[in-house]
């Protein structure tokens, strides 16, 4: 087994020792999905393993600091408890991790965090206190600071910092408040030896319990692992590669991500599938092959699904296949050409039937992400989009309103354009934490973009042929795709059943 490497310096010293807690905090009592790309409650009941909080707390704990990790929403741990965990654990630092839409609840809690435990240090961390620091700590005077993008490596030099009585303005990947002063440290470099990284298989069986969690295209339980940060592609949606990353892609090795895998059958025995939740798993085919290789070679048998693009090679889905892939999640966006050009997606509508084409003859289930909302949408395009998902067939799908989310381009066109109905982010969800939209286009405003989708999956999901498809093929792997399907429908039939008031033709939608 492979040694881990990160942070091995000198302020791993057993000499240089503090109490951190690294918090996902609580929000709308409901399971809030913090690490989703888009954040929310979800229909289907999906609960993202919190990676990005794994990572900060292995880097933490392999530079030798005692951590206390709370995922408040995946354990239903209410803001009281969590305060009192917190007080009795009496933390040096305390990492709350945030999001756009619960951005005012989260800048709430770490304010009464920093109320309660007065000489605790309190850094912000996650994409939305990224883009927008100085605002959210303006909005939250008492917090000390922000850790801007990646902060694995920025966790590390400020434990050591604050257990050595120095000073932090000297540590770069830093928005802090000082004595109401807002200082910018400068960018961190970003970390490129991603295989000197914490195993998450080691963090999360330390800390947290698969049964938590859920991923309605997996297979119950999974767990979440990424094997590479970045991307080389310019979607102008997508928030994680511009704002985390910054758009600087690396990898890990085909070895070090097999190992992973092998550490997840002897920590979870119970797991029934592993979800690979890069960007892209798919940028380099060459790289697939290589993984899918590795893990054939170790005779690996746990399911996995990853997030691919369509430009995904039939070979490589093969070996995928015998390697044990189960599914691939692949982001079709649209059907117009026009607006998957318009987002600079890099597909084409061609590429994406190929696609399908492909994974039906790998043997490869196909989840499938459609957008609504993009720059240049009209009815049309939108009913364009719906006749592609019905060509498409993918095993399952999911209709998503757009999200504009400050720190990437589209969001920053959209503000200038005029097209963002409010900046209130709570609005990014509903009352209820559902995805929301707050974009407004021409001849189509936002409520007839979340009508259009809740349309769309019923059409989607209650066509007969769709139905009987399900039907057979939860009878024929009852303990795997069936119980997949019904705790997900369990959760979701209210949401599909649900009356939303849409006819032919309301709003101009289809």
């Amino acid at each position: 087994m492979g040694k881990n490497r990160f942070g091995n310096s000198g302020q791993n010293s057993r000499d240089n020792i503090m109490k951190a807690a690294v918090i996902n905090p609580p929000f709308m009592n409901g399971r809030f999905s913090r690490t989703s790309r888009s954040p929310a409650i979800n229909k289907s009941g999906t609960q993202y393993w919190p990676f990005w909080l794994a990572y900060g707390t292995g880097a933490l704990e392999a530079a030798g600091h005692n951590v206390l990790f709370l995922d408040c929403p995946a354990e239903g741990i209410n803001e009281r408890n969590m305060l009192r965990m917190l007080v009795e654990f009496s933390p040096g630092l305390t990492v709350v991790d945030t999001s756009t839409p619960s951005i005012y609840s989260d800048l709430r809690i770490a304010s009464m965090i920093k109320k309660y435990l007065p000489h605790t240090f309190v850094l912000l961390v996650g994409t939305h206190v990224s883009a927008l620091p100085a605002q959210c700590l303006k909005l939250a005077p008492s917090l000390d600071g922000v850790a801007v993008g990646e902060y694995d490596a920025t966790l590390i030099e400020v434990a050591g910092k604050l257990d050595g009585g120095g000073g932090l303005a000297d540590v770069p990947g830093l928005y802090l408040n000082s004595g109401g002063e807002l200082v910018d440290t400068g960018p961190r470099e970003m970390i490129d030896d991603l295989d000197s990284l914490p195993f998450l298989a080691d963090i999360y069986s330390r800390h947290l319990t698969p049964e938590n969690y859920f991923f309605a295209a997996a297979r119950f339980p999974s767990v979440m692992t990424i094997t590479s940060r970045g991307c080389p592609y310019r979607c102008s949606f997508c928030v994680w590669p511009q704002v985390m990353h910054r758009e600087s892609y690396r990898i890990r090795s085909a070895t070090h991500v097999a190992e992973e895998f092998e550490l997840f059958r002897d920590h979870f025995p119970r797991i029934q599938e592993i979800v690979i939740e890069d960007d892209t798993f798919s940028i380099d085919n060459k790289r697939v092959e290589d993984i899918s290789e590795v893990l054939i070679r170790n005779a690996n048998r746990i399911p996995w699904t990853a997030n691919v693009r369509a430009n995904l090679s039939l070979e490589a889905m093969r070996k995928m296949k015998a390697a044990g892939c189960r599914m691939i999640i692949v982001g079709y966006e649209s059907g117009s050409q026009d607006i998957l050009n318009a987002v600079n997606k890099g597909t084409t509508v061609e590429q994406n039937m190929e696609f399908a084409e492909r994974a039906g003859k790998a043997g490869l289930l196909v989840h499938g992400c459609f957008m609504a909302g993009n720059p240049g949408e009209t009815p049309e395009t939108l009913e364009e989009t719906f006749q592609m998902s019905l060509k498409l067939s993918p095993d399952t799908a999911q209709f998503f309103p757009i999200m504009a989310y400050p720190g990437t381009r589209l969001y920053d066109q959209y503000r200038k354009e005029g097209k963002l109905r409010t900046e209130n982010y709570s609005r990014w969800v509903t009352e209820e934490g559902l995805h929301n939209c707050v974009v407004d286009l021409p001849g189509l405003q936002s409520e007839a973009i979340v009508q259009w989708c809740n349309y769309a999956r019923q059409r989607f999901y209650l066509r007969p042929g769709y139905l009987l498809y399900k039907i057979i093929q939860s009878l024929s792997h009852p303990f795997t795709e069936g119980r997949r399907t019904l705790r997900a429908f369990g959760t979701f039939r209210r949401h599909l059943f649900r009356k939303n008031g849409v006819s032919d033709g309301e709003d101009g939608v289809k």
